[in-house]
């Protein structure tokens, strides 16, 4: 190991703290079995407790309100869309009975490029009130979900979306503006709203008071296999088996969603058993190490290890907040990215566990070589770093670090989410960007502003991020469109301001191609293009931690951590 990973490691000195997480007591909406301290590893209780990081804003798929957490694991579990990826990212038909098929009645293309899908639903479907789901539901969400002032019309597939009609009673009929290549697969994008809740509250109300409706909370009504009990503000959420899912009633009969964003006091849980299921971002890899020291030889859980989630630093270009200027030229950010001991990073993080990556796609991608081979690259290399900087007019002072020729320091606002994990990451490349001469100024975002995305977009320099880079669908988070603005609700995924033209034009070429191949010439050409130009550098793939109790059954260890819970119906409890 070189000086500086060592250095690194030695940095990464672990203090895990044991707590024990409140809960509120509050009146129950409906009677429930036992109180959230009760429910544990029981099979009389027949009661699964999980743990997400922090409390969504709603329980929909796709809400009308922003949300910067992650809280799929949440919103898995009250909904039912027309199709669910199962645990190798797959399509199944889940409201449908089949998916459309490209060149058959299901799914034609037209002339003019138009295309037209159908999507015939399963029978006797009902809402979590027992309202049967009509047709007419998935024509209302559209005519909600393209309205501008929610920040969802611009949004794929809603941007995409033509018209949604009834065929007839069981037929869903979208009519597209253009190609779609995943019109067949498009899982929480796209969700039915109940009608007979949000039709006269739609009409009769501003978006503001439409948006802020018990309904997209603690009065959910769904279509997935656990409807709605309680919601027990900044402590946990509980859910009841629907008899009605359309998959069958789950084996589990209740389930408790607790909001622990102390990773110490989830581990604290787990090893206590108050706690049976820990969705990804919850504890990390550190806390991993300890269950398997603490649980020894005879295991009392399972630690499910996928190297999922990419990190990445977005780096600001919008030239009105933009701090230092020197960042709007790409040889600056590549100094930071030549600045940037990978391997290092991860020794000390995750023990060589994680994947340093250039690239934007895992190597789990079947082209991966492909791509590796077209990009630029930028090995850790002080004197890359020393000749750009140079280039740009920088010269080390007295003590190491880069000055202008006007004599003001680089100095870098440097931004990460808050986390031990984070944090420590945070400061490791904050550490080694000092080492050769790159001053950095750190904040930290905690949790509670995850859902301010105007003050998340606020960063003057560089943004510590991470994404489910995982699939191609992903790449369109650096399009243009995607651009965190007021007017989307500051809900794009394109922190920095980045805009280039000619990634946007790969990117629509690729959302309205149909062949393989040509889809695949497209990724590896969008992957080039953030290469070189930097918008976001890239760091490595870590290692996403999902834990569970042997008692539970059905978590398939190969599914991506986003995706554990598609089979959350079948599941079991011992």
């Amino acid at each position: 190991m070189n000086a500086a990973g060592l250095c690194v490691r030695l940095a990464f000195g672990i203090a895990l703290l044991s707590a024990c997480a409140p809960a509120t007591p509050a009146r129950e909406r409906e009677s429930v079995a036992g109180s959230v301290e009760s429910a544990r590893a029981s099979q009389q209780d027949r009661t699964l407790v999980m743990v997400i990081r922090g409390e969504p804003v709603s329980l929909a798929s796709k809400p009308v309100q922003a949300s910067g957490l992650s809280v799929r694991p949440a919103t898995r579990l009250f909904n039912a869309e027309l199709d669910i990826a199962d645990a190798t990212d797959s399509p199944r038909p889940y409201l449908v009975e089949a998916l459309p098929e490209l060149n058959t009645d299901t799914w034609r293309v037209f002339p003019d490029g138009r295309m037209e899908t159908r999507y015939r639903l399963r029978a006797n479907l009902i809402w979590h009130d027992g309202t049967p789901l009509s047709v007419e539901d998935f024509v209302f969400a559209w005519q909600v979900y393209q309205r501008p002032e929610f920040g969802q019309s611009g949004s794929t597939p809603v941007s995409l979306m033509e018209e949604v009609v009834a065929a007839d009673a069981r037929t869903v009929i979208v009519r597209w503006k253009r190609p779609f290549p995943d019109a067949a697969f498009l899982r929480e994008t796209f969700q039915p709203l109940p009608s007979h809740l949000l039709a006269i509250e739609f009409q009769q109300r501003d978006p503001d008071g439409f948006g802020n409706l018990p309904y997209w909370s603690t009065e959910y009504v769904g279509l997935g296999p656990y409807r709605l009990v309680r919601w027990e503000p900044g402590s946990h959420i509980e859910g009841a088996a629907f008899d009605g899912h359309v998959l069958g009633r789950p084996k589990i009969d209740r389930v408790v969603v607790r909001f622990l964003p102390d990773e110490n006091v989830v581990l604290s849980n787990v090893l206590s058993e108050q706690v049976h299921f820990t969705a990804f971002q919850t504890l990390r890899y550190e806390h991993a190490q300890v269950l398997k020291r603490e649980w020894g030889g005879t295991p009392k859980g399972v630690i499910i290890q996928v190297p999922a989630q990419l990190r990445f630093i977005h780096v600001q270009v919008r030239p009105d907040i933009v701090t230092p200027r020197a960042l709007l030229d790409v040889r600056t950010r590549r100094a930071l990215a030549h600045a940037i001991d990978r391997q290092a990073l991860d020794e000390g993080l995750y023990n060589g566990e994680g994947i340093v990556t250039e690239t934007f796609l895992p190597k789990t991608v079947p082209y991966w070589a492909e791509i590796d081979r077209a990009i630029a690259k930028y090995p850790y290399d002080q004197r890359q770093t020393d000749q750009m900087m140079d280039e740009m007019g920088y010269r080390k002072g007295s003590d190491g670090v880069f000055v202008g020729i006007d004599g003001e320091r680089f100095l870098l606002d440097f931004w990460g989410d808050a986390g031990t994990g984070f944090e420590k990451e945070l400061a490791a490349v904050a550490e080694g960007w000092q080492r050769i001469g790159i001053e950095s100024q750190l904040t930290t975002v905690p949790v509670a502003q995850f859902r301010n995305g105007q003050y998340r977009n606020s960063f003057r320099g560089v943004y510590s991020s991470a994404g489910p880079a995982s699939s191609e669908r992903e790449m369109r988070m650096m399009t243009s469109a995607n651009i965190a603005t007021s007017g989307n609700g500051w809900t794009g995924s394109n922190r920095g301001g980045w805009s280039n033209a000619e990634y946007d034009r790969l990117w629509e070429s690729f959302s309205t191609t149909l062949e393989r191949e040509d889809r695949i010439r497209l990724v590896i050409s969008m992957e080039k293009l953030i290469a070189e130009q930097l918008p976001m550098i890239m760091q490595f793939h870590n290692p996403s931690v999902v834990t569970h109790h042997l008692a539970v059954r059905g978590p398939d260890p190969r599914a991506p951590h986003d995706l554990v819970l598609w089979n959350i119906h079948e599941w079991e409890m011992r």
